[in-house]
């Protein structure tokens, strides 16, 4: 049969690294994951328990939603920003309900992005971002993190990487995949060259919860200045563990959501009222005696995995990461591409890790390891990684 090509947005992508591992781990028995971001709890009882309740009495959960989502779990949210941003935040104009933060963001880029537009991304960059911003018919400008003692923005260089066709920069705080958490003096210096500009910041706040050593998170969101150009997008899959569930919102100004809204209605009509629903629950539930502290228990294992990596200062170097639950580990023990050596590390020694050049050109002969699994498995992992010897 004579098929005619496939698209051209298409084809100018691909599959994340993030999501083709575990796919290649699946031909690996008992391998081990310190690779995607799945926290190991599980969703907290109370969210899960509402879900049960609602389900045995509610006949429209398995229905259609308003298209922008349950007005109760918009109020909700804008409800939370408004509290954090210190101004009212109009429920009805400017939130929507999406299916994940992925959904959020895709749905930004293919609004504001047209062909030969250019994306500022910070380097190493959260992987799907650069093919969402390909996807959208744009073109990702790197800037380079400096790694160094934290992965620190370069603001020079971020002012001499901005040109006629600059139509947004984005911003993933607290970063994924180097675990960096931007200063309020370094966002203020990203704001201000926004609003000089005239440019839209798009803000991944996924683990806007998940700081660590009393760094100080600060919102995009926050900066009066560019309330305008800012588009917030969100999550509760690690917030609350809810990764199966894929929900998330946009908060953004009423424009924004309203040509944001034809692409959610295009590509999926709703988010999922029973994700919804329990998004509702884990915003005004009162927790149970059987919930987790998830920031206590990632915190545990950031210092147990930063201390095994450590231990192996000969093979390998990392900034400790101030948020999320990623590390950026560059490797010593091979002058093999990240690819290589995560295949290598993955086939022999049947340890999940997430090749580094997934992330930009910055994070070439790196690995990112996730400190989201058990200690156990933390422990495992780095014992068969001890034993490993990588192939040249």
């Amino acid at each position: 049969m004579n098929v005619r090509s496939f698209s051209k947005r298409v084809r100018s992508i691909q599959v994340s690294a993030i999501k083709q591992m575990p796919i290649k781990a699946a031909d690996v028995p008992g391998a081990i994951s310190l690779g995607q971001g799945i926290p190991s709890v599980k969703t907290p009882g109370y969210i899960r328990r509402k879900i049960a309740e609602l389900l045995e009495r509610d006949e429209k959960l398995g229905m259609y939603s308003l298209q922008p989502g349950v007005p109760a779990l918009r109020e909700a949210i804008a409800a939370e920003i408004s509290a954090r941003v210190g101004r009212p935040v109009s429920w009805k104009e400017e939130v929507f309900i999406s299916a994940g933060a992925m959904e959020a963001l895709f749905t930004a880029m293919v609004s504001i992005i047209e062909e030969e537009d250019e994306v500022i991304l910070f380097d190493p960059c959260y992987a799907s971002h650069i093919e969402q911003v390909l996807f959208a018919g744009g073109t990702p400008v790197f800037v380079h993190l400096e790694e160094g003692e934290g992965w620190n923005l370069p603001i020079e260089k971020l002012k001499t990487s901005i040109s006629p066709k600059t139509k947004a920069i984005v911003v993933c705080n607290p970063a994924n995949p180097t675990g960096t958490v931007f200063s309020k003096d370094e966002l203020g210096a990203i704001a201000e060259l926004v609003q000089n500009h005239g440019l839209y910041l798009i803000a991944d706040e996924t683990y806007d919860f998940l700081v660590y050593d009393d760094v100080n998170f600060t919102s995009l969101s926050e900066f009066k200045n560019i309330k305008e150009q800012v588009i917030l997008c969100n999550s509760f899959s690690k917030r609350f563990a809810m990764t199966g569930f894929r929900v998330g919102y946009m908060y953004a100004p009423s424009a924004v959501i309203e040509q944001a809204l034809k692409v959610h209605d295009a590509a999926v009509i709703a988010a999922p009222t029973i994700s919804q629903y329990a998004a509702l629950a884990a915003l005004t539930e009162t927790p149970g005696e059987d919930s987790v502290n998830i920031h206590q228990l990632l915190l545990k294992r950031r210092d147990l995995l930063c201390s095994r990596l450590e231990s192996l200062s000969s093979r390998f170097s990392f900034v400790k990461p101030q948020g999320a639950y990623y590390v950026m580990v560059r490797y010593h023990d091979s002058d093999r591409s990240a690819i290589e050596y995560a295949d290598d590390l993955l086939y022999s020694a049947k340890v999940i890790t997430i090749p580094g050049s997934a992330f930009g050109p910055a994070g070439e002969h790196h690995i990112r390891m996730s400190f989201g699994g058990s200690e156990d498995d933390i422990h495992k992992a780095f014992d068969q990684i001890e034993r490993w010897s990588p192939h040249e």
